[in-house]
C-alpha cells in the first residue's frame, strides 16, 4: 500500500497502542521530507492546476500533515538533554533533532540553532544563530536563515530567499487541508516581518522590513490600483516582483473619524526593478 493511503489509513483509525506500522509509517515519511521528495505542498504545472491551486499555483499534500500529527500522537516525550544534561530538553521522541551532515552543503553556525528532523535543507542553506525550522518545512539551495528567524511547520521557502533577521513564517499544520506559508524563488524578506496563515510570496518579491501578512489583512497595490484579499480558502498571494511595505489606511466609520485613527495595512509601494536589485545586490555575498 502507497505511504500516502497508509497515513490516512493510521490517522483515521481509533486507537489507544500503536504498533510497529505506525512507527513505520512515520519513520518513512521522515526519510522521504529530509529528503525533498516528499513535501508537505508542492507547485503544480499549469497543465495539473484545479479551482484550489489556479491562483496560487501551489498544491497541498493532506496526508504529509496528517502523517506529522500522527508522529506526535504516537510520540512519547524522551529526554533529549545536551552535554550531559546541561542544557535540558524534553520533546517527543518521534522528532528529535535533525542529522545533519557535511556532505548536505548547509552552513550551521554555532551558537543555539534548532533544526527539527522531518524538514529539507538544499545545498548551501545558511543558518545564523539562533534560528529554528520546523518539521515539514522545504529550504531550497542558496537561503539564508537570519538570527531569530522561524521557519514553522510546513512551511515551503525557495531558493536563494533571504529570511532576515527575527522575521517568522507561520506554521501551518491544521486544518491539514490548509495551504502552508510559501515562500518562491528570489524573495526578500526584511527584519521582524511575520508571514501566516498560509500566505504566498511569489517569485523575486520584496517584503519590507515590519511587514505583517495574513489572510485577514487587505494588500493594497498602488501601482496597479487594486486591492489584494483572501478570496474564500483561497491563499494570500503577493504577486511576482511586488515590493511591499507596511502602511496605514483611515478608518472611514464616525468615531474612527472623529479620534483620527487608521489601521495597519501592508501596501505594494512599487514593482522589482534595477535599482531594487542594486539596493539588495549585498546579499549575495553574505552566503
Amino acid at each position: 500500500m502507497p505511504l500516502a493511503e497508509r497515513i490516512e489509513r493510521l490517522f483515521h483509525q481509533k486507537t489507544s497502542s500503536y504498533g510497529p506500522e505506525y512507527l513505520d509509517a512515520v519513520a518513512e515519511l521522515k526519510d522521504g521530507l529530509n529528503r525533498g521528495v516528499i513535501r508537505a505542498a508542492e507547485p503544480v504545472e499549469d497543465s495539473e492546476k484545479t479551482e484550489d491551486s489556479e491562483s496560487s499555483g501551489w498544491r497541498v499534500n493532506s496526508w504529509v500533515k496528517m502523517g506529522i500529527l500522527l508522529g506526535f500522537r504516537i510520540g512519547v516525550i524522551e529526554n533529549m538533554s545536551a552535554d550531559h544534561g546541561r542544557f535540558p530538553f524534553f520533546d517527543k521522541n518521534t522528532f528529535p533533532l535533525k542529522k545533519i551532515v557535511m556532505e548536505s552543503g548547509a552552513r550551521i553556525v554555532p551558537g543555539g540553532s534548532s533544526i527539527r528532523d522531518g524538514c529539507y535543507l538544499g545545498k548551501g542553506v545558511t543558518c545564523m544563530p539562533p534560528m529554528y525550522i520546523n518539521v515539514g518545512a522545504y529550504v531550497g539551495d542558496g537561503t539564508m536563515i537570519d538570527s531569530h528567524a522561524l521557519v514553522g511547520s510546513c512551511a515551503q521557502v525557495g531558493q536563494r530567499v533571504h529570511l532576515s533577521a527575527a522575521s517568522q513564517l507561520g506554521g501551518v499544520l491544521e486544518p491539514v487541508g490548509a495551504l502552508p506559508v510559501i515562500i518562491e524563488d528570489d524573495v526578500l524578506i526584511g527584519g521582524n516581518c511575520g508571514i501566516y496563515e498560509g500566505t504566498v510570496v511569489k517569485r523575486r518579491a520584496v517584503i519590507g522590513a515590519g511587514t505583517i501578512l495574513t489572510g485577514s489583512t487587505p494588500v493594497y497595490d498602488l501601482v496597479r490600483g487594486q486591492v489584494l484579499r483572501r478570496e474564500g480558502d483561497a491563499p494570500l498571494v503577493i504577486p511576482p516582483g511586488a515590493v511591499v511595505v507596511p502602511g496605514s489606511r483611515a478608518v472611514t466609520s464616525e468615531q474612527g473619524k472623529a479620534w483620527n485613527l487608521s489601521l495597519y495595512t501592508p501596501v505594494i509601494v512599487k514593482y522589482r526593478d534595477a535599482k531594487t536589485d542594486q539596493s539588495i545586490r549585498l546579499e549575495d555575498l553574505l552566503r
